[in-house]
């Protein structure tokens, strides 16, 4: 019985570990949008604005004048709660490269304060992240308002 329990734990932490590794070989895993980031209702998909290389959905017309008063709140409680938006990218926003082309092969997925972002390569990974602002600015969607 003793050696069931310890075989048990064993697979256990097996399992964690190997879910953990998988998490964090696929940055972009998290859960689908299903609730409106301004109000928390269910979303209505003909509801959306285009942001920064993703697609965010709503639940009503008047949530998204709230989500563009002031969108770094919406985008850090996507992130809270694990939500990965539909990513409109076509182009690498480091290289201007097309993403899956040539032969860069799959693009690379980095998580960024609530967005996904599409790098061609990992060599973009680092300088993406020495200026994210900059990059972000590329992306397709509304460009950030001036605060």
């Amino acid at each position: 019985m003793r050696s069931v329990l310890v075989f048990c734990l064993v697979l256990a932490a097996a399992a964690a570990v190997a879910g953990h590794a998988s998490a964090a070989d696929n940055p972009a895993a998290g859960q689908p949008q299903s609730k409106c980031p301004v109000s928390g209702e269910a979303v209505d998909t003909s509801v959306h604005v285009d942001y920064q290389g993703q697609r965010i959905y709503f639940c009503s017309a008047k949530c998204p004048a709230e989500f563009r008063k002031d969108p770094e709140k919406c985008f850090a409680k996507l992130e809270k709660d694990n939500v990965v938006l539909e990513n409109i990218q076509t182009t690498c926003p480091v290289s201007g490269e097309k993403l899956g082309e040539g032969d860069m092969g799959k693009p690379v997925s980095l998580r960024y304060k609530g967005r996904t972002v599409q790098l061609c390569c990992k060599m973009c990974v680092k300088k993406f992240e020495a200026d994210p602002a900059a990059y972000l600015a590329k992306l397709p969607g509304e460009p950030a308002a001036a605060r």
